[in-house]
């Protein structure tokens, strides 16, 4: 990913998390894999931007309480009105004093400039 391997966010998994086998629910990974590629979408444009569709997500491996999770984002492509990101979940999992690094999931996801009536606009891009 690119801006130096920086995540979008970063954060670690609680209790409340978990689904009832003890993994963490791949709707809190959605929620936010939604929100890195919105927070990735706003260095393109001030306008408002909402998600229209996630494209592809892979589940590759699942995600523990405890594990730090981050989430890194990059563009790759600025349409007339939408704005594609691909965002790539890593965790930091320790075990026995030993810290592993893992990609758990991947994504793309679109979002669409809207304007105050909720229509599509062109994308008044910074870069």
């Amino acid at each position: 990913m690119d801006r130096n391997d920086q995540p979008s966010i970063r954060l670690t998994m609680l209790p409340k998390d978990t689904n009832g086998v003890g993994t963490i629910f791949g709707g809190v990974i959605l929620s936010n894999i939604d929100l890195a590629g919105a927070i990735e979408a706003r260095r393109h444009t001030s306008q408002k931007v909402v998600t229209v569709s996630l494209k592809e997500v892979t589940f590759i491996s699942p995600v523990f309480v405890g594990d730090i999770v981050s989430f890194y984002t990059e563009t790759t492509k600025v349409g007339k009105t939408s704005i594609t990101i691909q965002v790539r979940v890593v965790v930091d999992r320790w075990k026995d004093g030993f810290q592993t690094t893992l990609d758990v999931t991947e994504a793309t996801v679109v979002y669409v400039a809207i304007d105050e009536n909720n229509k599509p606009i062109v994308i008044n891009s910074y870069i």
